[in-house]
C-alpha cells in the first residue's frame, strides 16, 4: 500500500474535516438580544439562546461572567438585577463567539393589539408636522415584529425584527401610540425605554391567547384544530389565492373602462353621470340599477385647470378615503393605488406631469363591500408647493363624472390566517416570554364588537394568561377603551361599540390594570383616528400610576363609583375627579335614563363637585342610566380637573 496520500485522498480528508467542524451548531442568541436592545432594569436578567446538546456556553455582561450547559438544544443564564444605565456589551462564547453592542438597561414594555396600536408615525405625520425630522431620542427604542402566525405551538424566536432608535432615519416606522407613550415615560422617569411592538391590524382577542385558554372556549379551539395540519394551511392559502385571483381577473375582463382606456387624458364623458365628491353612489344615484351596484368597477373623472406657474410646482393629491380600492391616474399616468378602504389617499404627482391648461384626474374604484364611494369630511384637494401641505390648494370637492364599468359577483370570503385563535400568541408573543418586562400596553377591541359579553371574560383570561406566561403575576396591563367612531346618533339607542366599551370598563376590576379613555379623540369617519398623542400619553398616565407607583396621580377621567335613587332623580357619584367634575359646554350631554323597561330618554343633569343629579320628566321611577352610550357619543362632555374624559358607562340602581 502506498504510504503517501494522493492529492485526491488529501482533498477528501480536508473536506470531511471541514464538514465535520461545520456540522457543530453555532451558539446563537434570539433576535431580541441583538445590538441596541433595551432590557428591564431592577429585575433578574435572563440571557438565553441555543447550542449543541452539552455545549458549554459562557456569557459576559456588565462585568460579570456566567456559564451554562446546553440542554435540549437550549441554554440560559440569569444575572442579578441591574440599575438603569449602559451602554453594555454582551459577549457569548461557545463553539463560536458572539458580540452584541449598545445594550441599555431601562424599562421594557410590550405593545399589542390591532391596527390602532400598529399604525406607524408615518401615517400620522401630517397631523404632527416636523415631528419625525426633529426627534432625536436614542434612548427610546422599538423592536417591531412583522406580521406572522403559527398554529402548532409557541415559536422560539422571531424571524425578523431589529432594535431601532427614535431618530429621524427610523422614527417613521415606530408605532405612533407606542412612541408617544414612550416619550411621556422617558420625560417623566429619565431612563431608557424600549418597546417590543407586536400588534396586527384587525386581529381579534382570541388570536392572542395560548391554546390552554382556548379550552374554556371550545368554539375557538375547534376553529384552530384543522390549521395544525400543514396540508390544510397550504390548501387554504391556495384556495383563497385562487378565489381572489379569479375575482380580480373576472373584474378586469369585464371592465369596459380598462378596455377603452378610460384612464387616458382625453375621453368623451358627455354621457357620463354626475357624482358629488365626497359621497356615496347609493345616496346619489338616480337610477335603481346604479343604486343597487355592489361589486365591480366604478370610474370617476374630473378635469381641473392650472396655470403654468401652478403646473410647475411640486404637487400631491389628497383624495380622502375611498371605498374600497382605487387606482388614480393624472393625465393618463398612474400616480397611486390602494387596495382597501382605510388608508388615506395621499399620492405624489411626478414632476413634469402637470401642465398649463386642462389636467385630467381619473380614478378606477374597485368595489367589493357594497357601498362604493368617497368618505365624507376628508380632504379632497391637489396641494401645490413645498412642504407637507404646499402653499396652495386646488379644491377637488364637488362635481365629478362617473360611469359603472363592470358588475361582477361578490368576492368569496377568505381566511385571514393570523386572525385564527392562538395564532398570534404562538408567533408574536411567545418569542418574547423569556424576557422580564415592565408591563403591557394594549389597544384592541374593534374586531370583537358584537361579542362584548364574551370579550370581558376573554380579556380577563388573556391578562391572566400573559401574566402566567411571563411569570410576572402582577404584570401591569394598560389598555385603551375604544374611540368614538361612525355617524352620531340623535336619540338614545343600542350600540355594539358602547357594549364593548362597557366590557372594557368592567375589566378595571382586574388588579394592576388601567384604562385610557379615547371616546373624545376619535373620528366618526375613520377607524384609525389621527390623534395618537392623546392616546399614548393617557396610556402613560395609567402606567405611571399602576407600574411606577405614583398612586396619587390623577391618571384617568371620572369613574362612576355609586348610583342611588333620590326621589324621581338619580344621583351619580364619581371618583378620579381631582378638584371636581367639569362640563365642557353649557350643560352635560349624552346622558340618558330609563325605567325598568330600559326605554331610554335624554336626561337633564345638574353637576356638582363629585356628583351628577339626573332626571327626566317622563321617567317617574328611574332605574337605569347611560352616559356616552353610542358608537359615536357626540356631545359627551364630562371631564375632571385634569382635562381627562369620563368613561362611557351603563349602570342600574340596586334593588
Amino acid at each position: 500500500m502506498n504510504k503517501h496520500l494522493s492529492i485526491k485522498q488529501l482533498f477528501l480528508l480536508v473536506f470531511f474535516a471541514f464538514f465535520s467542524l461545520n456540522t457543530i451548531a453555532d451558539v446563537s442568541l434570539p433576535r431580541l438580544l441583538s445590538d441596541g436592545a433595551i432590557l428591564q432594569r431592577d429585575m433578574p436578567l435572563t440571557i438565553w439562546g441555543w447550542a449543541d446538546e452539552g455545549e458549554n456556553v459562557s456569557v459576559t455582561f456588565a462585568g460579570k461572567t456566567l456559564s451554562a450547559v446546553a440542554k435540549d438544544g437550549r441554554w440560559s443564564v440569569t444575572f442579578p438585577a441591574l440599575k438603569a444605565g449602559g451602554p453594555y456589551e454582551l459577549k457569548v462564547n461557545g463553539n463560536n463567539q458572539l458580540l452584541r453592542k449598545n445594550i441599555l438597561m431601562g424599562d421594557l414594555w410590550l405593545a399589542a393589539g390591532q391596527s390602532n396600536m400598529e399604525l406607524p408615525l408615518n401615517r400620522v405625520k401630517y397631523h404632527y408636522p416636523g415631528l419625525i425630522e426633529s426627534t432625536n431620542q436614542p434612548n427610546i427604542r422599538e423592536f417591531n415584529v412583522p406580521v406572522t402566525y403559527a398554529f402548532k405551538g409557541p415559536l422560539q424566536d422571531y424571524t425578523q425584527g431589529q432594535w431601532k432608535t427614535a431618530t429621524p432615519e427610523h422614527l417613521a416606522t415606530f408605532s405612533a401610540v407606542g412612541f408617544f407613550f414612550m416619550q411621556k415615560l422617558h420625560a417623566d422617569n429619565n431612563v431608557p425605554i424600549g418597546l417590543v411592538t407586536i400588534p396586527v391590524g384587525g386581529s381579534p382577542a382570541e388570536a392572542w391567547v395560548s391554546e390552554s385558554v382556548l379550552e374554556k372556549y371550545p368554539h375557538y379551539q375547534q376553529k384552530l384544530q384543522p390549521f395544525k395540519d400543514d396540508a390544510h394551511v397550504q390548501a387554504t392559502i391556495a384556495n383563497d389565492k385562487a378565489n381572489s385571483s379569479k375575482w380580480y381577473a373576472d373584474l378586469d375582463a369585464a371592465d369596459i373602462g380598462l378596455k377603452n382606456n378610460w384612464q387616458q387624458e382625453n375621453i368623451n364623458t358627455e354621457n357620463w353621470k354626475t357624482l358629488q365628491v365626497p359621497g356615496f353612489l347609493k345616496e346619489q344615484a338616480v337610477s335603481k340599477e346604479d343604486k343597487e351596484f355592489t361589486n365591480g368597477a366604478l370610474w370617476v373623472r374630473k378635469t381641473i385647470e392650472l396655470s403654468a406657474a401652478q403646473a410647475a410646482k411640486k404637487a400631491v393629491l389628497w383624495l380622502g378615503c375611498i371605498v374600497d380600492g382605487d387606482q388614480v391616474y393624472v393625465n393618463g399616468q398612474l400616480v397611486g393605488q390602494t387596495g382597501y378602504q382605510y388608508p388615506p389617499r395621499i399620492y405624489a404627482v411626478p414632476a413634469g406631469l402637470l401642465k398649463a391648461g386642462a389636467n385630467s384626474i381619473s380614478i378606477r374604484v374597485t368595489s367589493y363591500s357594497s357601498n362604493v364611494g368617497f368618505v365624507k369630511d376628508k380632504r379632497y384637494a391637489l396641494l401645490l408647493g413645498e412642504g407637507l401641505f404646499g402653499d396652495e390648494a386646488v379644491d377637488l370637492k364637488g362635481e365629478w363624472k362617473y360611469q359603472i364599468a363592470a358588475r361582477v359577483n361578490a368576492m368569496q370570503p377568505g381566511t385571514t390566517l393570523h386572525y385564527l385563535p392562538s395564532s398570534l400568541f404562538n408567533a408574536k408573543l411567545a418569542p418574547a416570554l423569556p424576557l422580564k418586562i415592565k408591563g403591557v400596553i394594549w389597544y384592541q377591541g374593534e374586531s370583537n364588537v358584537g361579542r362584548a359579553a364574551e370579550y370581558q371574560q376573554l380579556m380577563a383570561d388573556l391578562i391572566g394568561d400573559w401574566r402566567a406566561q411571563f411569570q410576572q403575576k402582577e404584570l401591569p396591563f394598560i389598555y385603551v377603551q375604544l374611540a368614538n367612531f361612525l355617524p352620531a346618533a340623535q336619540e338614545p339607542g343600542e350600540s355594539g361599540w358602547a357594549e364593548l366599551r362597557e366590557a372594557q370598563r368592567q375589566l378595571l376590576a382586574v388588579n394592576n390594570t388601567a384604562m385610557a379613555v379615547a371616546v373624545d379623540v376619535g373620528e366618526w369617519n375613520d377607524i384609525h383616528p389621527l390623534n395618537k398623542q392623546a392616546v399614548g400619553e393617557r396610556l402613560a398616565l395609567g402606567a405611571l400610576k399602576v407600574a411606577y407607583g405614583k398612586k396619587s396621580l390623577l391618571a384617568s377621567g371620572p369613574r362612576l363609583k355609586k348610583l342611588k335613587t333620590s326621589g324621581e332623580k338619580l344621583e351619580l357619584r364619581f371618583t378620579e375627579i381631582g378638584k371636581g367634575l367639569s362640563v365642557r359646554g353649557e350643560q352635560l350631554g349624552h346622558i340618558a335614563i330609563a325605567g325598568a323597561d330600559k326605554k331610554f330618554v335624554w336626561a337633564k343633569a345638574q353637576v356638582k363637585k363629585d356628583k351628577v343629579i339626573v332626571w327626566a320628566d317622563s321617567i317617574a321611577e328611574p332605574k337605569w342610566v347611560r352616559y356616552a352610550w353610542a358608537d359615536n357619543p357626540e356631545g359627551a362632555n364630562l371631564y375632571n380637573s385634569a382635562g381627562l374624559p369620563a368613561s362611557p358607562f351603563e349602570a342600574r340602581v340596586s334593588d
